[in-house]
């Protein structure tokens, strides 16, 4: 039960904070091909030694979605079934591959980046 309350909350939080809620940067950055969304449900810089511009958005939309992240954890946490950030945020990122447009880079655990078709 506190697992589908937890997919619930998840769900309307990244309902409520859409993509551009970071600016159209991140939207560059991703039709750009320099960010891409990972498995853990934020976002990481595809290349493997990206511009400092890429590295502060990178930080800087990595640090907005923790702070949902910690507080949906915070709501749904139980002392029997503790959630961290981090659970919020790999239980998150089906949605956000969902969400992200056709041609967006994304990347599943243990494997390598792929573009959304």
């Amino acid at each position: 039960m506190l697992r589908q309350k937890l997919r619930r909350i998840v769900l309307l939080a990244l309902t409520l904070l859409p993509m551009t809620a970071f600016a159209l940067t991140l939207d560059e950055a991703r039709a750009q091909g320099l960010v891409g969304e990972d498995w853990t449900g934020f976002i990481a810089a595809v290349a493997p030694n990206p511009s400092k511009e890429v590295q502060a958005l990178v930080s800087e939309v990595n640090a907005k979605r923790r702070t949902v992240y910690e507080k949906i954890a915070k709501e749904t946490a139980t002392p029997q079934d503790p959630v961290t950030a981090d659970d919020v945020g790999r239980l998150g990122a089906g949605k956000v591959f969902d969400k992200a447009a056709p041609g967006t880079y994304i990347r599943l655990q243990g494997q390598s980046w792929t573009k959304k078709p």
